[in-house]
Parts: structure tokens; sequence; C-alpha cells
């Protein structure tokens, strides 16, 4: 009993109390999520995975034909080559595709990348927690935080949500972990973005879904098959089909059903002309149990 209560004591000294990551992990209650629709999903695809040359406009059209309801754009900030956001919004608004998120990766001024989602009438900001090797963990957990923090109330303010998403920058890598850190943040404005392929290097997609629950914001949708990434490089694990590779999407399906999961799906592959984004549709219908929204190709 007195070496328990000692490293009771560390841990709480350090930060990281065991006591603390139980409790945040099993589903403690959250808000609902940031946008309900009378379907479990609604898809969408990344702006910058359109590869057709065309307007704006036509580009929206492109996705909604193919079966997409929105997309989800990069911030100005990262200096990517899209379009100004009041040209963006018109279009979005005239063709009825949503912008529905913009992604700020780990660019640390949050504050103006929920306003650029405001102009586009998006719900969410995608955020990437940084990682430091030179730095102490605890340290690195602390400051992230922190960064976070300071834009909480303004996100609250417009109506926007931080959501943080699971990503190979060895942070945050599984979900006690993640479930506890955006606990912590303690706003119904902080969620997770759940990354459903990335997961698949360090566990399993359902377990991850089991522990988030309600935390659980939106998705990204892609493929990942852990044989290749064995022998040929982990990144070769993406090049695949979703429905072709590690993931047990059956599962993954029960899982986003058992926690209440409404929302967006939004794919982030490896994009192309219209036929290559018909594909994709294509695959999410199947992996997602949704039906068939185009014509299967011959």
């Amino acid at each position: 009993m007195g070496s328990l209560a000692a490293r009771r004591r560390f841990l709480q000294t350090t930060g990281l109390a065991l006591a603390a990551v139980v409790p945040a992990a099993w589903g403690r209650p959250r808000s609902a999520h940031a946008e309900e629709s009378p379907k479990r999903y609604q898809k969408a695809l990344g702006y910058t995975m359109i590869g057709e040359d065309l307007p704006v406009e036509d580009k929206l059209r492109l996705v909604k034909d193919v079966g997409f309801e929105g997309v989800e754009v990069p911030t100005q900030l990262l200096k990517r080559k899209t379009p100004e956001p009041k040209v963006l919004a018109r279009a979005s608004e005239k063709v009825g595709v949503r912008v529905h998120g913009v992604v700020n990766s780990s660019h640390p001024d949050l504050k103006a990348a929920i306003d650029e989602a405001v102009l586009y009438g998006a719900t969410s900001v995608l955020h990437v927690v940084p990682t430091d090797p030179d730095r102490p963990f605890l340290e690195n957990y602390r400051q992230t935080q922190e960064t976070i923090r300071r834009a909480i109330a303004h996100a609250e303010d417009k109506g926007v949500h931080i959501m943080i998403e699971n990503v190979w920058a060895t942070f945050l890598i599984e979900p006690l972990t993640m479930a506890r850190y955006i606990d912590e943040l303690d706003s119904p404005y902080v969620q997770a973005y759940f990354d459903v392929g990335n997961v698949v290097r360090w566990g399993w997609p359902q377990h991850w879904i089991e522990v988030l629950g309600k935390r659980i914001g939106k998705i990204h949708v892609k493929e990942y098959n852990l044989k290749a990434a064995m022998n040929e490089g982990m990144a070769k694990g993406f090049a695949f089909p979703m429905g072709r590779g590690s993931i047990d999407w059956a599962r993954v399906r029960r899982e986003l059903e058992a926690v209440g999961y409404r929302g967006w799906a939004t794919a982030e592959v490896a994009g192309g002309d219209r036929q290559r984004l018909a594909q994709i549709s294509q695959e999410m219908d199947e992996v997602l149990g949704l039906p068939a929204t185009i014509e299967p190709a011959p």
C-alpha cells in the first residue's frame, strides 16, 4: 500500500494521475455533435482533392454531381492555393455544397482560423497538436493545451468547434490520452476530429471510437493496409482503396452507431479528376453502408 500511495503522489505531481484518466475516457457527457443531420453521415472531401481545372463554382458542381454534400478547405494561414474565402463562400451558397470545416494544421493562430470558418458558415477548425522531441513531454502537453485554451472563448462566441485530429505526430497517439487531453480543456467546443485510417499504425479505430465516444465531432475516412506498411514502408499503407485494407469497417460502423455519431464524414485521400472523385464517393458509400449516390462504374 505504501508504494502505491507513493506512486499516486508522483503521478499527481507530474500532472498525469491515473485516477483522472479513467473517468475522462469512458464517455463523460459532452455537447451534441457540431451538426445534426436526418442522415447518419454527410459526405464530404477536401477541396484540394478536386483535380479538375475549373472555376470554383464548377468544381463544387462536380463534387455535388458525384455524391458529395460538402468540402473542407485549408485556411488562408497555411498559404495553400485555394480561392479567397469570399469567393468560395459565394460559390458554396450558390451551388449548395457546404464548406463544413477549415483545416488549420498546427498553425497557432486559432482565432484567425475561427474567423475564417465563420466566413464560410463552417462549424469546425481542424487542429493538429504539435510535438517537439527536444521539449519535455509534459511541457509540450501543457503548452499546447494553453494555445487551444486561449481560443476557446472565441470559439464559443462564434459557434465554431476546435477539433483535434489524431495524426502521425508522435503525440496523442492512443485514445485514453486524447480523451483526457480534450476533457481537461473543459469546453463543448473542443472535440476530436477522428481519422479512421491514421490510428491503424498504432491501434484499431473501433477501440478509439469506443473510448472517445461523444467527444468525436467529425471523422476523416481513408484506408490503411498494415501488411503493405510493414513490407513496403509505413506511408504505403494508405495506398489502398477504402475497404481493401486492414480496417474492419463493419465494426467501425457499429461503434459509430453505438456512440451515436451523426455528422460529416470527409474523405482524406489522393484526389483527381471526375472519375477519381466518383470512385472515392462509391468507396465511401460501401464502407459507411450508405445507399449508392451515383451509378457504379462499368
